[in-house]
């Protein structure tokens, strides 16, 4: 059974000022006022460190958030000791708020669930529910979690010559606040957004010079796109005359199902608090699109340094793209798909600190060290030091293998000395290496969740910057983790 204690997350809702501000007499009532048989006392905030961890046998598993007070040393068990939930396929920190996750439900309509500590019982209850369009990235805007993706609307369209009424795709926002619960929604023209003719998406977000950035993807002309753009189709034989593809690469004929500029990145800069405003565009040809990507999940591969300079990464996806190649459509002919080719390796640029173009004396190839490997994801650490998820084989490892090849490498890249230290002190072998989680950072360490096949539960690996060094730290009773950070909330 599910614990659902929401009375003081109402009183905290109530309240004016802060999130999660001390209320009136009226709701300390409400929450028993001192008599909380805890010995926490009104006013008095708490802090634990939240984990969100898959456990159980085949076929009966479920998700459940645990709290602890450290990161570093012991075992942290799921049974008896988390509040169970529903699974989620993204998870979002909110300041020390909330933590919110997202339901994919399949790229229709998703639910979100939005967590908050119970200073009470120093335990994370579910505190509010959303409803939003379907998201394939997502950040933190102001008061805000926001999400986007990109669909086909209704709202414009074009006639092609056989009579085919074709749509225009749409970047689709959503905005959960955070401070009243409440749900909006927005959207604008994804086609021709970057002056290329191509529909777009985004991937991910950072607020920092009190501006927004995110990564935009140019995703190939969609059949709206090359009637409406016919002058900006770059070669014919790039529009396909067959149906191929899966999945969310699913294409049909009259379409260009991949970008025909995969070796330029670009980065869209919002300088107010809603997406309606017409960003500046900052582009390079020094690195390929900068986002990382899962099946339909675009992986944020841009971050800001503290001194507010934004690194943008490139693992040179553009690659994947073959020129030429030979595809079977579901009756079994054979076809020609062609595509622009991507040939830049892995690399990293900069925008300094109020900056609105790319600062052309930075470029790194992040290929030229290390081991060699193109990289996967990326996170902020510290300053500008930054982890990275590495490919373990190699570029042809990653070409050939997509979503199945090893990415079992992690790697520390320091801004400033445009240096790429490869990890390996302090951390299991990379062949019993299967899975990272998503790397929470704290007093200028990262901690990262480590799943292994040998047989041992997951870890929590605390990685330092500067030494290069992991060391292992709590270990999770459970099957694998999804998410990992802090909340903190004050009593009443």
């Amino acid at each position: 059974m599910r614990k659902r204690n929401h009375l003081w997350v109402l009183a905290a809702a109530l309240c004016t000022g802060s999130l999660l501000a001390a209320c009136s007499d009226e709701n300390e009532t409400m929450t028993g006022g001192n008599d909380n048989g805890n010995g926490t006392q009104p006013g008095e905030t708490v802090s634990r460190y939240v984990v969100a961890a898959e456990a159980g046998g085949s076929g009966s598993t479920a998700m459940y958030l645990t709290t602890s007070e450290t990161l570093d040393e012991g075992n942290l068990s799921t049974i008896g000791n988390g509040f169970e939930t529903e699974s989620g396929s993204n998870w979002i920190f909110y300041k020390d708020a909330y933590l919110f996750n997202f339901q994919y439900n399949d790229g229709g309509q998703g639910t979100a669930f939005a967590y908050a500590l119970n200073p009470l019982t120093g335990k994370a209850e579910e505190a509010r529910r959303y409803t939003f369009n379907r998201t394939t990235t997502y950040g933190t805007w102001g008061d805000n979690v926001i999400t986007a993706s990109t669909n086909v609307g209704t709202q414009e369209s074009v006639t092609n010559e056989a009579g085919e009424v074709l749509y225009a795709k749409y970047l689709q926002f959503n905005y959960l606040s955070a401070t009243d619960a409440s749900t909006r929604t927005g959207s604008r023209l994804a086609e021709d957004f970057l002056g290329n003719g191509e529909s777009v998406s985004f991937a991910g977000f950072v607020e920092a010079n009190g501006k927004l950035y995110t990564s935009v993807v140019p995703m190939g002309m969609s059949h709206y796109g090359v009637v409406k753009y016919a002058d900006k189709v770059s070669d014919p034989k790039l529009v396909t005359d067959h149906s191929g593809g899966s999945g969310s690469g699913q294409y049909t004929p009259g379409q260009i199902p991949a970008t025909q500029y995969p070796d330029s990145a670009f980065v869209a800069i919002y300088s107010g608090d809603s997406f309606d405003e017409t960003p500046v565009i900052a582009r390079t040809g020094k690195i390929g699109f900068a986002s990382g990507r899962m099946r339909s999940q675009y992986y944020q591969t841009i971050w800001a340094a503290d001194n507010g300079d934004i690194y943008v990464f490139s693992p040179g996806f553009g690659r994947t793209s073959k020129a030429e190649s030979t595809v079977e459509d579901a009756d079994g002919q054979l076809h020609t798909l062609y595509k622009v080719e991507g040939k830049l390796p892995s690399g990293v640029v900069r925008i300094k600190a109020g900056e609105t173009t790319f600062d052309d004396t930075y470029y790194v190839n992040l290929e030229a060290q290390g081991n060699g490997n193109p990289m996967f994801r990326c996170w902020h650490i510290t300053e500008d030091y930054f982890l990275l998820q590495m490919y373990g084989k190699g570029v042809e490892d990653m070409i050939a293998n997509s979503s199945k090849a090893d990415r079992s490498e992690l790697a520390v890249f320091h801004g400033s000395t445009q240096t790429l230290t490869v990890l390996s002190q302090g951390l299991p072998d990379r062949s019993v290496i299967s899975s990272y989680g998503t790397p929470y950072s704290e007093g200028g360490y990262a901690y990262i969740p480590v799943a292994t096949t040998d047989g041992a539960q997951p870890a929590i690996y605390r990685i330092d910057p500067k030494s290069m060094t992991a060391t292992k730290g709590i270990t999770i009773e459970a099957n694998s983790v999804s998410a990992l950070g802090r909340l903190s909330a004050t009593a009443q």
